[in-house]
């Protein structure tokens, strides 16, 4: 596996920011059979700079968009949903005939995402264990990644009772960026998330045990149980130090339904004395989930082409018919 990842990274420009691998095919899953395609992401300090060496280095990678240069590229990529420009289906050339798949995002709109939960893709895929093939080469970047795992568990406390198992926590943490994914609906297997903990609950321990251990005053695991503090006082804690997206998000829908307009302040206060907290932040971060997936996949039909776009389709609906 070292050697066929190594293999991918190889191919592309040196100038990386961050680079590494997720999904079934790099970190094991509950249930896992056959060979994966192997997917990894690239963050560039400049999409057309990578573009243009890119398409130097490797144009086959490219569906017709290379035909308009690296600037429509840069552009594609930059141009809303999750930042990421993907190259599909590509084959690998070993003798197990596996293919792969790389994301091309800039650096900054990665610690955006990171950071504030813009779209929730990529700072979704790092609520989980993945494999580094190059380190963060930036301190901005490395403190993005470590707040990253901070805000989920943030998250995921508010949507959990005051008793929850170690294995509950981490489908809740998975399940962030899943909950409100259309491909949740059409292509994926729905016990993905399931699939994914049970697989790798020793990574997802390792991964959390200092985050949860820096949040000792509000939670507590201790032999595979969690207990919090669910009252109005820790609900506000952690509403207050939840990214900016879904802060933004759940102040307007409360100030929607509401007669009285509230600022960003008094509106999670009171979602912090409201029963319904779990609710109101599962909406927010299902409306930002399904707005970049979605917007993701039709930009998808540019970047993969219409021909890999029908392909890669079939393939996932194919795998999903196979698990029901």
């Amino acid at each position: 596996m070292e050697a066929a990842l190594g293999r991918i990274v190889g191919l592309l420009p040196r100038e990386l920011t961050l680079c590494f691998a997720y999904g079934s095919g790099v970190v094991r899953q509950a249930g896992q059979t056959g060979p994966k395609v192997l997917d990894v992401v690239v963050a560039a300090p400049n999409a057309l700079l990578f573009h243009l060496e890119n398409m130097r280095l490797n144009p086959h990678h490219y569906s017709s968009v290379r035909h308009f240069g690296p600037g429509l590229a840069a552009r594609v990529q930059e141009s809303g949903a999750a930042g990421l420009y993907y190259n599909t289906l590509l084959p690998l050339g070993d003798s197990e005939g596996r293919m792969f798949k790389y994301g091309v995002v800039s650096a900054p709109t990665l610690i955006g995402d990171l950071l504030d939960w813009n779209a929730l893709y990529l700072a979704g895929r790092l609520h989980k264990p993945v494999s580094l093939l190059k380190e963060p080469d930036a301190p901005d970047l490395a403190r993005a990644l470590r707040q990253n795992l901070h805000s989920a568990l943030h998250a995921a406390l508010l949507l959990l009772p005051e008793t929850f198992s170690e294995k509950e926590l981490y489908m809740a943490i998975t399940n962030l960026s899943y909950d409100g994914d259309f491909r949740m609906i059409v292509g994926e297997n729905p016990n993905k998330v399931k699939n994914i903990v049970e697989g790798q609950m020793e990574l997802f321990s390792q991964l959390y045990a200092p985050v949860v251990a820096a949040q000792s005053n509000y939670v507590e695991i201790s032999n595979g149980e969690g207990c919090q503090d669910t009252s109005a006082t820790g609900k506000l804690y952690h509403l207050t130090q939840l990214p900016r997206m879904p802060q933004v998000l759940l102040a307007r829908n409360w100030n929607q339904q509401s007669r009285r307009k509230l600022d960003s302040e008094d509106t999670l206060l009171a979602l912090a004395h409201s029963a319904d907290t779990d609710i109101a932040l599962r909406k927010v971060l299902r409306q930002i989930v399904w707005n970049s997936s979605v917007g993701q996949a039709l930009k998808g039909i540019i970047t993969a082409g219409p021909i890999k776009s029908i392909k890669y389709s079939m393939a996932k609906i194919a795998k999903m018919w196979q698990k029901n």
